[in-house]
């Protein structure tokens, strides 16, 4: 659109209330990067001889700004890339590999303090029990059943009998059917 408004594409174009609505915009200012040329006024050319008496030496001396260096393009960017590339691959790998390994000798570790932290928390838990089990049986075996009604006695002295049983046998846990071999019922 903006080319054929200044004349120089090959349509005409036709939409010249949109170009007043947007020519003072930023997006659509024209930016000169040079002088101007006017056919007629400028030469085109710098010529060797100076004819005009109002020509300075100082403009004379430079003639052109000196333009910032152009940024590298895409196409040298991957050439200089491609150059480099191996040795900085190999690095690469190196230093990828190597990071590997502490990583896995790490986690070895932690994996075997792990194993032995869980194997210390079993062990401990395992004392825990027994030593709550050897509580309640000394609880069972020093019960006072003087006071008690027959019926409670009974359950007490079965009670007493499967904790007797179970540290002279080694029982692991109570019997429920010793009561039908007791000879006193």
């Amino acid at each position: 659109m903006w080319f054929g408004a200044m004349g120089k594409g090959k349509k005409s174009f036709v939409h010249f209330h949109c170009w007043e609505i947007v020519n003072d915009c930023s997006r659509f200012k024209i930016i000169h990067t040079g002088q101007p040329v006017v056919m007629n006024e400028t030469p085109l050319h710098d010529s060797t001889s100076t004819d005009s008496p109002l020509d300075s030496p100082m403009e004379m001396e430079s003639p052109f700004v000196p333009h910032p260096p152009r940024p590298i393009g895409r196409k040298a960017a991957k050439a200089k890339r491609g150059g480099t590339s191996t040795n900085e691959c190999v690095q690469l790998l190196e230093q990828i590999a190597k990071s590997t390994s502490l990583r896995m000798e790490r986690d070895l570790k932690r994996d075997e303090m792990d194993v032995a932290r869980e194997e210390a928390f079993v062990i401990q838990q395992q004392k825990a029990q027994e030593k709550d089990i050897e509580e309640r049986e000394m609880k069972i075996m020093s019960m006072d059943t003087s006071h008690m009604s027959p019926e409670t006695k009974a359950y007490w002295k079965l009670r007493r009998r499967d904790v007797m049983r179970r540290k002279l046998f080694h029982d692991d846990g109570p019997s429920n059917t010793d009561w039908l071999n007791d000879e006193n019922h």
